[in-house]
């Protein structure tokens, strides 16, 4: 890190560091910045859910157990690098998965467990409300497995006198307050976006569909209040400091920034909140979400509808599918070289495979692979088979072979980009990318470039995460300019002279990629096929 250990020390003893932390799937994960908003400690925990009579889930025990050891792992950071304690901060802020169902009774009991963002058991209530409300209702929204819960006739709903989610559920718990930041907002309830809140008639029309059940709640009194970036959310009780700190140090008093999802921090993370921009995170799943300047003019099932932390309107594209396959032949090819001895390292072989794969013709020479080792929504699979075909007079070679396998890791992203792009004129100027797919400086990058026709940006700072991206809405909360927005704000006090490295597309390329998605949906049969007969 690129910073003055004395300086930062100082920055600490003082109190004005700012302590992010996120709850991520696999890892809880704390960042502290200085007063130049750069990383000066971490500390982190691995969790893993648990499948609960089918439902995944992350027991309450393990969920405290989680923030209490990461933030101990960050005093320990902190001990050992700057050999100082943590007393006070400048403020503070959590975040998590986003969506999911975490419902409690006037007693703050949890009255069924934690219901995460990976369960697929909503899928009645989800059709039946998008229908309800012309909106896009994903399976894993908090209101779908409201609904559901009532579908299904479980008792517990009557009994509801709050529903949060994980990162407003920390939020709450450590102040009291029953707040929600607005990203992470949308992915519990359609946000208005004129209104900067839930939208009023949608919560109308729940209200008159529920209304038979005869419940004593209407869901604006269930849910938690929507807060935009910067306002303010409470503070940090005597209780909230203790159970967040267990060797009692931390004082009470902190500030903390509205609660929000992992969605939202990243696009922070990224630099990528203010309209024409967008964010790509590709890894095993790939996600793509692009800021947008005025609404959709249709309802598409391959689309959600969220928001960025300061309110704007924000499409997602979701994949489950990205560079599994591809790894898989890496490691083939690994033993292939292993076999003849050279010894190469997965990096250089990574690497130069890679850059092999801008040798190979614009469409892939002919070549066809799908790399669904699960189901694909977008593209209507519920499983997958890692799938490669090519005809007798395709141009097969190395260079197209890796291309196809780059090509086809971006392929369902690309079909609900296309919607997005093509069939609804969004308009792009410059998207940021992050994850493992853009690990090979220049490949990745220019691979999505050509998927999308626009210029693809990786940044140093990209491996920085959401932790980070919190810590900065917790910076952003205590700004001295009230006035300036969160997209000045990353410009001007964070981003600036960013180093990076950004890659515009190649007109080739793109008219290569439109080539080869065409092929890849007509090809879509063989994959079904394959599910059908390879059992």
């Amino acid at each position: 890190m690129d910073f003055d250990r004395d300086q930062a020390r100082n920055c600490i003893s003082n109190g004005a560091a700012v302590l992010g932390i996120e709850f991520g799937s696999t890892r809880i994960k704390a960042v502290l910045i200085d007063e130049n908003r750069k990383p000066i400690a971490s500390g982190s925990y691995d969790w893993e859910n648990q499948l609960d009579h089918g439902i995944w889930t992350y027991p309450l025990e393990d969920i405290w157990k989680g923030l209490q050891s990461s933030y101990q792992n960050l005093l320990a950071d902190v001990k050992n690098q700057y050999g100082v304690g943590i007393k006070k901060l400048a403020a503070l802020g959590f975040s998590g998965m986003m969506h999911g169902y975490m419902a409690f009774d006037q007693k703050k009991e949890l009255l069924v467990p934690f219901r995460t963002w990976r369960n697929t058991i909503t899928g009645e209530a989800s059709q039946a409300l998008t229908e309800l409300f012309q909106y896009q209702i994903p399976q894993r929204w908090s209101i779908a497995h409201l609904y559901q819960a009532i579908l299904n006739g479980e008792q517990h709903v009557k009994d509801v006198e709050y529903m949060t989610t994980l990162s407003g559920y920390i939020h709450w718990t450590l102040t009291g307050e029953k707040v929600i930041g607005i990203g992470e907002a949308s992915g519990m309830f359609p946000i208005h976006v004129h209104t900067s809140d839930y939208d009023q008639k949608m919560m109308e029309d729940f209200d008159a569909l529920v209304s038979p059940k005869g419940f004593s709640w209407k869901l604006k009194e269930i849910l938690p209040k929507v807060l935009l970036a910067g306002e303010e959310a409470g503070y940090l009780t005597e209780e909230g400091a203790k159970l967040l700190d267990v060797s009692g140090e931390l004082e009470a008093g902190i500030p903390l920034c509205p609660p929000e999802g992992d969605a939202g921090t990243g696009m922070v993370a990224t630099n990528s909140v203010a309209k024409r921009t967008g964010n790509v995170s590709a890894g095993t799943s790939v996600f793509a979400m692009l800021v947008l300047e005025e609404e959709l003019k249709k309802v598409h099932p391959e689309i959600d509808l969220v928001t960025t932390p300061a309110g704007d309107l924000v499409a997602m594209v979701h994949c489950n599918n990205c560079t599994s396959d591809i790894n898989a032949w890496m490691g083939l090819f690994k033993e292939v070289t292993d076999t003849f001895g050279l010894n190469l390292g997965m990096n250089e072989l990574f690497g130069t495979l890679y850059h092999k794969a801008l040798e190979g013709d614009s469409e892939c020479g002919g070549l066809l692979a799908y790399n669904y080792y699960s189901g694909e929504h977008i593209t209507g699979f519920e499983e997958g088979r890692p799938l490669f075909v090519r005809k007798p007079d395709s141009n097969f070679t190395l260079s197209n072979f890796v291309r196809v396998h780059l090509f086809t890791a971006l392929g369902a992203l690309k079909v609900g980009l296309d919607i997005l792009l093509k069939e609804e004129g969004v308009k792009v100027e410059k998207i940021y990318g992050h994850g493992g797919f853009f690990k090979t400086k220049g490949v990745g990058q220019r691979i999505m470039a050509a998927a999308m026709g626009a210029s693809v940006a990786v940044m140093d700072t990209a491996s920085e995460g959401g932790a980070w991206g919190i810590a900065l809405l917790g910076s952003f909360l205590i700004r001295e300019n009230k006035e300036e927005d969160l997209d000045s704000f990353l410009h001007e006090k964070v981003f600036a002279g960013e180093q990076g490295t950004t890659v515009a597309p190649d007109m080739k390329d793109v008219k290569g990629f439109d080539e080869f998605i065409l092929r890849y949906k007509e090809g879509l049969s063989i994959e079904r096929s394959a599910i059908e007969f390879l059992k």
